[in-house]
Parts: C-alpha cells; sequence; structure tokens
C-alpha cells in the first residue's frame, strides 16, 4: 500500500481548485496559490504519480443532456462469501447505467445508484441486475425525484 502524500496549504488549495475545475488553465491556477504555471504542472504530475490523481473526466448535466432518470438501489446479498461479492462487484463495474456503487455496514450489503433515459429502462435494468441475480436476496429502487447536491469533492483544506 503506498503512503499518503504530504500535502501543504498550496498543494490542498490546489487540489481543491482542481477538483472544482480540472480544465483551468494552468497560469490561472498557480495566479490564485502563488506559484508559477511550471510549479503547478510539476505538482499536478506528483499527485498523479503518487495516485492521488487517479482521473480527468468530464461532468455532465444530466437535465441538459435530455431524459434521464436517477434511482438509488438497496441491495442485500443472500450468500456472503468474498467470490459472491466478488461477482457482484464485477457486475456492477461492467455496467455502464451503474454510475456509483457502495459496499455498506448494516442492514444493506450495497448501494447502487443509476443513471437511465427513463423509469421504464431504470426498471429493466434493476430487472436485470437485480432481480434476476440468485444472489440478490432483496432490493429496493428509489427513484430520485431531485438531485438536490450531486459531486465526488474530497475536502482537503480547514
Amino acid at each position: 500500500m503506498q503512503q499518503p502524500l504530504v500535502l501543504d496549504a498550496i498543494d490542498r488549495h490546489l487540489l481543491d481548485l482542481v477538483q472544482q475545475d480540472a480544465g483551468r488553465p494552468l497560469h490561472d491556477l498557480g495566479a490564485e496559490v502563488g506559484l508559477s504555471p511550471s510549479a503547478v504542472q510539476r505538482r499536478l504530475t506528483r499527485y498523479r504519480a503518487a495516485g492521488l490523481l487517479t482521473r480527468q473526466v468530464a461532468v455532465i448535466d444530466p437535465g441538459r443532456a435530455g431524459s434521464t432518470a436517477l434511482a438509488a438501489v438497496l441491495v442485500t446479498l443472500d450468500r456472503e462469501s468474498a467470490e459472491h461479492h466478488a461477482s457482484f462487484r464485477k457486475r456492477m463495474l461492467a455496467e455502464p447505467r451503474v454510475q456509483q456503487c457502495y459496499d455498506l455496514a448494516g442492514e444493506w450489503d450495497y448501494l447502487v445508484i443509476l443513471v437511465t433515459r427513463d423509469l421504464g429502462e431504470c426498471r429493466e435494468v434493476s430487472d436485470r441486475l437485480f432481480m434476476r441475480d440468485e444472489n440478490v436476496r432483496r432490493f429496493d429502487t428509489l427513484p430520485v425525484l431531485d438531485a438536490i447536491k450531486t459531486g465526488r469533492f474530497v475536502p482537503l483544506r480547514g
């Protein structure tokens, strides 16, 4: 396991800015944190090499992309084993309509966030992923009425 990077105040500020918009020009980022564009680039390269920055993605607003439906699905497996969990996780990773998947402690084993065209497709995907899986004991699909806050921001500054 890799050791976590030791981050100074500039690192934390820079990472906060990049999490908000990774497409900002280096000179804009540098002006905000007090570094030259080349110093910003060196830090970003260090973060990537250390595995702190794992990828850079474009975030699409589902509302502007056309008709979309979000659903949260709570899942409990019937049989508990490393192999059964690995199989479930592999299927979730392979399904493009699974936007997020979390392993939970408590009554439910997983929380799965689905993004589909509409509620009809949501039902089809839920049936295929959960109802037809012999190892899913129970699942509850909860359509999302409104996305109040979304994101993957990790707060690094105080």
